[in-house]
């Protein structure tokens, strides 16, 4: 494990973001990959204690996926970091973007039913603020 990776994982913010994908990759692994045998996620973060004591159980797609995730999240070059949707640099491969755009659509709607409904309305929120102050920026600099 990189000592970068470490200390970016020490900061709240980068734990509660890595929490929710790996809470949101285990509604989704549940629902798209019950056939497949599934294990609790062994990762830098999972090592790092950054899911506490629910570490997400998720089959061998899902937790490179979630992996990966934890990597590009904690090593994002912007400071403060925006949504990955909102972002104008893409960090993730396009495969594993594609992949992760599909996790958050099935596991957005149904985290409501596992207790992320405050967090869900805060992102809705969040991330149309984001798109604002991005068209915001966007016409500026047309202008300019």
């Amino acid at each position: 494990m990189q000592d970068r990776f470490a200390d970016k994982m020490s900061d709240p913010q980068a734990r509660a973001d890595t929490r929710l994908l790996g809470d949101f990759t285990g509604i989704y692994c549940r629902g798209k990959h019950r056939d497949v045998g599934r294990a609790p996620l062994a990762s830098d973060g999972a090592a790092l204690g950054v899911y506490g004591r629910t570490t997400p159980v998720v089959c061998a797609e899902c937790a490179e996926l979630l992996s990966y995730a934890e990597q590009r999240r904690a090593l994002c070059p912007k400071d403060p970091k925006p949504f990955c949707s909102a972002c104008d640099t893409h960090c993730y491969k396009p495969a594993m973007r594609e992949l992760m755009r599909d996790v958050m659509r099935y596991a957005g709607p149904r985290s409501i039913l596992h207790g992320y409904a405050i967090q869900g309305f805060r992102h809705l929120i969040e991330s149309r603020k984001a798109r604002k102050a991005a068209g915001a920026q966007s016409a500026a600099d047309n202008e300019g």
